[in-house]
């Protein structure tokens, strides 16, 4: 049985797992910062982090599950209807590094990289549903 992944479902897995990791430092910060007895067993409304990167990270990390919902769509409609290029493969390839980096930028609180980070994401998105519109 052959498991072999096109590029695009690879780089979808490969979004998809990097989205499920960004969670891990800032909650060791908030485990740091908070005690790990207290982190695990806090009661709502949620601490906020006294570090200002570790709030940057939770919200970096927020905003890349919002656009996954927008991505893995896409890149699942590609495979439905057997598509697969260089240019989708490249704009696949693109929008995970260029969700790493506003991931990064965000958290060590870049500004302008951060807005250019997100907008070559979106570009990535965008070209994924023209070709699938338009062919």
């Amino acid at each position: 049985m052959n498991h072999a992944l096109n590029p695009e479902m690879f780089w979808l897995v490969a979004t998809v797992l990097m989205t499920s990791l960004f969670w891990i430092p800032y909650i060791l910060n908030r485990m740091v910062e908070l005690g790990p007895i207290t982190a695990i067993l806090f009661r709502f409304p949620e601490p906020g982090a006294r570090a200002a990167w570790a709030d940057r990270m939770q919200k970096a990390h927020l905003n890349a599950v919002e656009n996954l919902v927008i991505f893995a769509p896409l890149v699942l409609a590609l495979q439905v209807q057997g598509i697969s290029t260089s240019t989708t493969t490249l704009a696949c390839a693109i929008y995970f590094w260029a969700r790493l980096t506003h991931y990064l930028v965000f958290t060590f609180a870049v500004p302008l990289l951060r807005v250019a980070a997100f907008m070559v994401g979106f570009a990535a998105q965008m070209t994924l549903a023209v070709t699938l519109l338009f062919g």
